[in-house]
């Protein structure tokens, strides 16, 4: 019943029956409507808060989110595109992928149940001879059962992802950090160099689908995000 109150709801959002600054029904009537406890109904509301597609109040309810009049947008693109237009060629290494049960840090970070079945793999993608980032990924096998028999040896789970998984909400965190031993020797620089790390996570209206951190050398990377000013 989670599920199907979070589709029915995202998919009002999404396709404009809800419009921007509509007020949703109050968590008792949802409660009501869907014959189900108020603390499921409040789970979903938690959850299309954290996607961005409403905002709670307390005691005035809850409205689908306004847009924003200026934003700075960062795409979810290829790396492997991203690194043959440098004009270097591209691999990449699987150095993990394993299956597991997601911890309670996990359902931290990912808003998902403990001990929901995750895909928990780990990549270096180069560009040349170089490697070019490390990529850190959880996908909620849960939501996306086809990929415990995906081969992310073969194909980067990032491209995998792309082609096969519609994603409705995006969130990234832009950080730096200096290279501890162990990335320091995957990314084939000395330790405590500067590091700039890029953290993503995706939901459609089946929940979270995955959770990457993409570490790049500081001195080989930058993010440009192109916008247009707000209206005077």
């Amino acid at each position: 019943m989670h599920q199907k109150i979070l589709g029915e709801i995202e998919g009002r959002i999404m396709s404009g029956e809800w419009p921007p600054g509509f007020r949703l029904p109050f968590e008792v009537d949802l409660a009501e409507h869907y014959g189900v406890s108020r603390m499921t109904v409040n789970k979903v509301m938690t959850q299309l808060a954290k996607s961005g597609l409403i905002e709670r109040h307390r005691k005035a309810g809850s409205f689908v989110t306004q847009p924003r009049a200026q934003s700075a947008v960062l795409e979810i693109h290829d790396i492997e595109t991203e690194v043959k237009s440098l004009g270097l060629p591209y691999r990449f290494e699987c150095l993990k992928s394993a299956e597991r049960q997601a911890t309670s840090e996990d359902q931290a970070v990912m808003g998902i149940e403990d001990g929901t079945p995750l895909i928990d793999i780990v990549c270096v993608h180069f560009a040349g001879p170089r490697p070019f980032c490390v990529e850190e990924r959880l996908i909620n096998a849960a939501a996306v059962p086809e990929a415990a028999d995906a081969d992310f040896g073969a194909t980067p789970p990032g491209q995998w992802l792309l082609r096969q998984v519609p994603w409705s909400t995006a969130e990234h965190r832009i950080q730096a950090m200096s290279a501890h031993a162990d990335l320091a020797r995957r990314l084939g620089i000395a330790k405590g160099t500067a590091c700039l790390v890029i953290e993503r996570q995706t939901w459609n209206a089946l929940g979270p689908i995955t959770r990457v951190r993409f570490t790049y050398p500081g001195d080989t990377h930058a993010l440009i995000a192109r916008f247009t000013p707000a209206s005077q």
